[in-house]
């Protein structure tokens, strides 16, 4: 009899390991991307492709995945908030403004420029990951839906790791909104097979560009590495530059420093506004992601005025703890002099009113608004 309990226990725990397994996996194939051998078109016609790989221009240090596993195991909660994280839900104006910016979380900004708002590297997935229960959880919920965001001119994707390209909010977009997406080579052929029509993806190289209105959108080079599986560098990575009649932002995306910041702010600069990473940084992976003390230097090399950090606050991708980031960012940034906007997730920041930033990350217990 206790056999057969044990037994009946065993099968029991079997059948709710397979379906966490089952739910685990759940639309995993089409959320990982379009197939291989349809990557690896863009990378082949590409001047930065190499045997069907893109590359840096820079060398990067190799990750060695077993090591990083090992260590983001052994990490515990020291990424996550103390207290939850205070929101704002902030519409803006029916019109968009000369410069202004809406950061909802991670590297999503709605950039207003000269009459125009681009969206960028769109994230309302609750993970980052190609699975519904497994990968990196959001440390908040999206502070507006993407039904309630303006009408958009753009939608810019950085490359296509899960945090910055999530399927279902892939779709939302291209449901609710109309506008194209402008993203580098190879990610064109993931949106297709996901649905999004062919007359809406504009893929541009480094070094390449498109005019949406009296709007220029400049395909830029970054530090870093694509890849939805095992497979790394089938699609191309990139940063943004906007340029319009009267200003102009830069979209770093996720980037380690570069020198190519220099040469990007003497060609298309000065920005009235940079948009940089400044987490998930680690000795680790010290080339793919820039530091704070390096987003301050890549700021300066880009000859900007004002800076948006991003890329911290809503996924625990690093090693360093929440606030860290944008903590260093305010000691490094106050030397040189530098502006920064640093709003609470869903706020929205004209940037001819910018005032110093309220630290609000010290106390992130206000709760929701």
């Amino acid at each position: 009899m206790i056999r057969t309990v044990a037994s009946l226990l065993a099968l029991v725990g079997l059948g709710r390991g397979v379906a966490r397994l089952r739910r685990a996996a759940r639309g995993l194939p089409t959320a990982m991307g379009a197939p291989a051998a349809d990557l690896r078109v863009a990378a082949h016609a590409s001047p930065h492709g190499r045997n069907g790989r893109f590359t840096n221009t820079e060398p990067v240090s190799p990750l060695r995945p077993l090591a990083v596993a090992g260590v983001l195991m052994h990490r515990g909660g020291s990424g996550r908030p103390p207290r939850p994280i205070p929101l704002v839900s902030d519409p803006g104006p029916a019109v968009a403004a000369p410069l202004a910016v809406t950061w909802y979380g991670h590297s999503s900004v709605l950039i207003e420029i000269d009459g125009y708002r681009v969206l960028t590297d769109p994230m309302w997935g609750e993970r980052a990951s190609p699975s519904p229960t497994i990968g990196p959880r959001r440390l908040h919920p999206p502070p507006v839906a993407l039904s309630e965001l303006p009408d958009v001119d753009a939608v810019l994707i950085s490359h296509d790791h899960y945090d910055h390209l999530d399927l279902p909010t892939v779709r939302a977009v291209t449901t609710s909104m109309s506008a194209p997406f402008v993203v580098p080579p190879g990610i064109g052929a993931h949106l297709r097979f996901w649905g999004v029509p062919a007359e809406r993806i504009v893929e541009l190289d480094w070094g390449g560009q498109v005019g949406i209105g009296d709007l220029v959108v400049h395909a830029t080079p970054a530090r870093h590495f694509s890849g939805r599986g095992l497979v790394r560098n089938s699609t191309q990575w990139a940063s943004w530059a906007l340029t319009g009649p009267a200003h102009r932002v830069f979209f770093g995306g996720d980037t380690g420093y570069t020198s190519a910041f220099r040469e990007i702010g003497a060609e298309l600069g000065p920005f009235d506004l940079t948009v940089l990473p400044i987490g998930a940084y680690a000795d680790a992976w010290p080339d793919v992601h820039m530091t704070p003390e390096q987003a301050v230097q890549a700021h300066l090399d880009l000859a900007g005025r004002a800076l948006l950090p991003v890329h911290w606050a809503t996924f625990d991708l690093g090693m360093h703890t929440w606030a860290e980031p944008v903590e260093r960012l305010t000691r490094a940034a106050a030397p040189a002099g530098i502006p920064l906007a640093v709003p609470r997730p869903g706020a929205r920041v004209d940037l001819a009113l910018l005032t110093a930033p309220e630290q609000w990350w010290a106390e992130p217990g206000a709760g929701i608004t």
